[in-house]
């Protein structure tokens, strides 16, 4: 197999063992790397911003660090890309949409500076579609992403740079943002292990109601270790937990006796694949085989609930759009546009009526997922679609009618999950999302990582890594 290829897919905790004992250098590292996107890119367009020079000094200095034997933490020298959405101080943040002036950040968020601060070659921001409010790669600023297994697919959204760059072999480690499903859409999408982390876990600039940033990589090893960074608190966020011992190093897991709930129905939204009801229905069976006692879950969230989570999402970015130019408005991408006028002329009592049913989402949310200790379901009712739709639905307007199983853990705080669980028979990616009690999210990711040595072969993704333009379906 070409080197570049074989660095390129290596896992972060491999490369930090190759770091630490000289076999491995971070500079060849990111070389490597680098040759996988410059061959990749022009197809999968995961880049807002990428500094080839830049992030190839930063490798020098890890590889001088590690030779001292000096790492500045546990991923010094290993490549991370960070959504257009998480600040990094001189970078423009324009939010996937070619309606606004970006805001340019002074300084870095709390993510960036514990990536830095730990010796992360950062190699830029990846892309998002317009405001990160389309589950896919659309957008009117960066055009298309599109899937590394086929480029006629979608990535999912709205962390799509960050998905296309992880099952690439863009380097091991990448930080999206979820208020709905963002990370653990890609996830499923792209085959990729995934954390949405409990509110407040990882911390923001911007904290707002259900929304997150976590990472999406290659292997459950390989979150934890992300995790291991860029959790904490930091008083920029009033929404973060306070400091915690993590173990994000132990991740040992037993499932026997362990309580698991399976739910197949969300209750709201389309009606779900039979191929993904009858993937994830095989992910509880291998847990139940196991010895945990799994017992289904009936929906507990109405189509209303989803509706009027939708109809608030709609009247805040309505608020952003009115606040453009003519001009700014008509480069703002037409879907989007035809969505924000749903919350043009909402009253503000309506709006407070939603605002009171995400609240009641989020109570029976906690309510029926308290007697389980781990609740699998799908994590999206249907496969990758078509690259250049908006939505799984295409440009039809049917609001969230595919979040129904992601957006209440959004809502809750609750951390969930996405790992590989299969493939279809046309060979697409299905996920399963895995979900915990509140604040357990090393148990989730204990769970994700059980489940990926334990899953059916055919399960394990053959990473569409090439150094190559020719692409490679499964």
């Amino acid at each position: 197999m070409n080197t570049d290829v074989v660095l390129a897919a290596m896992s972060a905790v491999e490369m930090r063992e190759g770091f630490a004992d000289g076999s491995l250098s971070p500079v060849e590292v990111h070389d490597a790397v680098q040759v996988i996107i410059e061959a990749r890119e022009p197809v999968l367009n995961a880049f807002w911003r990428r500094d080839a020079e830049s992030s190839r000094t930063q490798a020098k200095a890890s590889e001088k660090r590690w030779t001292q034997g000096e790492p500045l933490g546990p991923i010094d020298g290993v490549p991370v890309t960070l959504k257009e959405n998480i600040a990094r101080a001189g970078v423009p943040m324009p939010s996937g949409t070619a309606g606004v002036i970006p805001t340019v950040p002074e300084r870095d968020s709390p993510i960036t500076e514990r990536v830095v601060q730990s010796g992360g070659v950062v190699l830029g921001s990846t892309v998002m579609p317009d405001w990160g409010m389309l589950s896919s790669g659309v957008s009117s600023l960066h055009g298309i992403t599109r899937s590394p297994w086929d480029p006629s697919l979608t990535t999912g959204g709205s962390s799509a740079g960050a998905g296309a760059a992880a099952a690439a072999g863009y380097g091991p480690l990448h930080v999206g943002t979820d208020i709905g499903g963002s990370i653990r859409l890609p996830g499923t999408w792209l085959g990729l292990t995934t954390l949405k982390p409990s509110l407040g876990r990882v911390p923001l600039d911007s904290p707002y109601p259900g929304r997150s940033a976590g990472p999406l990589c290659r292997s459950a090893d390989d979150v934890a270790l992300l995790m291991s960074i860029i959790a904490g608190f930091d008083p920029r966020d009033w929404t973060a937990l306070p400091p915690a011992d993590i173990a994000w190093n132990d991740l040992r897991f037993d499932p026997r006796g362990l309580k698991v709930g399976l739910q197949v129905d969300a209750g709201c939204g389309l009606p779900v694949d039979d191929e993904v009801r009858a993937t994830v229905e095989h992910a509880a069976t291998v847990f139940r085989d196991a010895g945990a006692m799994v017992d289904p879950l009936e929906p507990f969230i109405s189509p209303t609930m989803l509706d009027e989570l939708d109809t608030f999402w709609r009247v805040r970015s309505w608020h952003d759009y009115h606040r453009l130019s003519s001009e700014q408005k008509l480069k703002v991408l037409p879907f989007i546009v035809q969505w924000v006028h749903g919350g043009a002329d909402v009253p503000g009592a309506r709006v407070l009526e939603c605002y009171q049913t995400i609240m009641t989402m989020q109570h029976a949310t906690v309510a029926a997922t308290e007697r389980f200790d781990l609740v699998l379901s799908p994590v999206a009712p249907m496969m990758a679609f078509a690259a250049e739709w908006p939505m799984p639905f295409g440009t039809a307007d049917l609001g969230m009618a595919h979040i129904g199983f992601t957006a209440p853990y959004n809502m809750s705080g609750q951390p969930a999950a996405s790992v590989n669980a299969g493939f279809s028979q046309d060979g697409r990616a299905i996920g399963v999302q895995i979900s915990g009690r509140r604040f357990d999210d090393l148990g989730v990711v204990r769970a994700a990582r059980w489940f990926e040595h334990h899953r059916p072969e055919a399960a394990r993704p053959n990473w569409p890594i090439h150094s190559s333009e020719q692409e490679t379906n499964r």
